[in-house]
């Protein structure tokens, strides 16, 4: 049975090189691309690029969309087409102007990877996944224990990842000279830190409770105190693995390096959560809890665009488009209330603010002579 064709190896090589090297495709995106094309392959039983024709793209359309997802058993979604036919269409957009091909291959002859409109819409189409609210996280953190070194670390994970809404593959990097417990920052230095677009940025803490705050503060002093690291070791380091006299796997403390990537962070978020009775959610999902807590209690475009940045984009909008969605129950709450006259469907926050604001204007009017008081 064949399992690879030699040529087709050699021309995926170049494709992908050329993805690296002049598109930037990160390993996440690469390795997407990498399986396209070899579930293709698969389902033309490996023949050479060279004789493709657009029946193959036809019958593997309808072949994807037949196929069941492995972990589910429910039909691949079209979000997982979308992007498998995407991947292909560019490729051999790309191999129709490639030496040999020329005379094979049209640009056109890629086209026939595309799905309806109708099915582009629907695997396009945005759905909002709600972050879990503040108390929802506060409720897991406080679930936690904290008797070993492990328990330490994950406690002070969680909180961390909520205090600076940092991605789980920059917690993952994250060295304890990034962060700086005396200025309340962390410095996400792409030369080390394994950030989004290898963007550098500082972030500062998040208001999200002196408890939250005082977990981190407690763990960085544990490790240079209590453990005695240096700067240069993980904030958050790897689990020791040893055995047991049964020759049996077990954890044995802290090991003094860093994880190779989030896998394990997600682990660590997913036994949480279910620990403490609620569904789980990612640690991707915090940031949509910044975002939306940065909703309510920023009041100004300015504090806005601090609290935008200190998630490390560089755009407002994208907060509000990416993570800034209401959510349903938030929405509901807000459109029962606009039907209330405006006095009644003031918020606690909003009136304390007015209040606020009367007093600093009557603090700035002139004072109202004596004569004039007895005048009215």
């Amino acid at each position: 049975m064949t399992t690879h064709n030699a040529q087709n190896e050699r021309i995926k090589r170049q494709y992908l090189a050329y993805l690296k090297e002049a598109k930037r495709y990160g390993e996440a995106s690469l390795d997407g691309v990498a399986a396209a094309l070899h579930r293709f392959e698969i389902y033309n039983r490996f023949r050479d690029f060279k004789a493709f024709h657009i029946e193959q793209a036809i019958g593997f359309k309808r072949h994807l969309a037949g196929l069941n997802n492995a972990r589910t058993g429910r039909p691949l979604s079209k979000a997982t087409l979308y992007s498998t036919l995407t991947a292909l269409r560019s490729f051999f957009q790309w191999l129709a102007g490639r030496p040999g091909f020329r005379s094979r291959l049209s640009y056109a002859d890629a086209e026939y990877f595309n799905l309806s409109d109708k099915e582009t819409r629907v695997a396009k189409a945005y759905r909002n996944q709600e972050g879990p609210t503040l108390d929802q996280v506060k409720h897991v953190i406080d679930n936690m224990p904290y008797g070993g070194e492990t328990e330490l670390r994950d406690r002070a994970l969680i909180a961390f990842a909520l205090l600076t809404g940092a991605r789980d593959n920059a917690i993952a990097s994250f060295k304890l000279k990034h962060i700086d417990v005396v200025a309340k920052r962390v410095d996400q230095d792409a030369r080390e830190v394994r950030t989004k677009f290898s963007k550098t940025f500082p972030t500062w803490f998040f208001p999200v409770g002196e408890e939250v705050q005082g977990i981190v503060e407690e763990w960085v002093r544990f490790l240079r105190e209590d453990k005695r690291w240096g700067l240069d070791d993980p904030l958050f380091p790897a689990t020791k693995v040893g055995q047991d006299a049964e020759r049996r796997f077990r954890a044995e403390g802290l090991d003094r390096r860093q994880w190779s990537n989030a896998g394990p962070i997600r682990a660590i978020f997913r036994r949480a959560f279910e620990a403490a009775g609620l569904p789980y959610f990612h640690p991707h999902s915090f940031r949509k809890t910044l975002a939306q807590l940065g909703e309510r209690l920023c009041h100004t475009p300015e504090e806005f665009k601090a609290w935008s940045q200190n998630l490390g984009h560089e755009k407002v909008m994208t907060t509000f488009s990416s993570y800034g969605a209401v959510v349903p129950s938030r929405q509901a709450e807000i459109l029962g209330k606009l039907g209330m006259p405006s006095a009644d469907r003031m918020e606690p926050t909003d009136v304390a603010q007015l209040s606020r604001l009367l007093e600093a204007v009557a603090r700035r009017l002139p004072p109202t002579p004596a004569s004039s008081l007895g005048n009215e």
